[in-house]
């Protein structure tokens, strides 16, 4: 790892925003197969793999559009999946859906309950 002046900056949270946290985070742990550790009105987390994903309300949050033609998408999540029949079929059960658009072959987008953009790609198999 590139240090930068006297100490190497490390990613500790990722944060996002969402009208209702506790409903998010619930959808992530699920996703993700993590444990929820905060749900609230305001604030809910995910923990797992030694990684925290946050969730704060915003009142007014709307999510980005999918496909987004002016260009104002926010981020996405890049998630590897074993099979993207099965992993699809169990975030249509937790709330996601599938847009009709799909930027390319080889991985699918979703949406979350909040309707924010989310893609499946295939893990690397293993090399022996």
């Amino acid at each position: 790892m590139e240090e930068h002046g006297k100490s190497a900056v490390k990613l500790s949270m990722l944060n996002i925003d969402s009208t209702d946290p506790a409903r998010l985070a619930e959808f992530y742990a699920a996703t993700l197969c993590w444990e929820v550790t905060n749900s609230g009105t305001n604030y809910g987390m995910v923990e797992g793999d030694g990684i925290k994903i946050g969730v704060g309300r915003i009142e007014r949050f709307w999510p980005a559009q999918w496909p987004e033609e002016a260009g104002v998408k926010r981020f996405h999540l890049d998630l590897k999946v074993d099979d993207f029949d099965e992993a699809a079929e169990g975030q249509f059960v937790i709330g996601a859906s599938q847009p009709d658009f799909q930027p390319e072959t080889g991985c699918r987008v979703l949406l979350d309950r909040d309707g924010q953009a989310f893609r499946l790609s295939p893990r690397p198999a293993a090399t022996p």
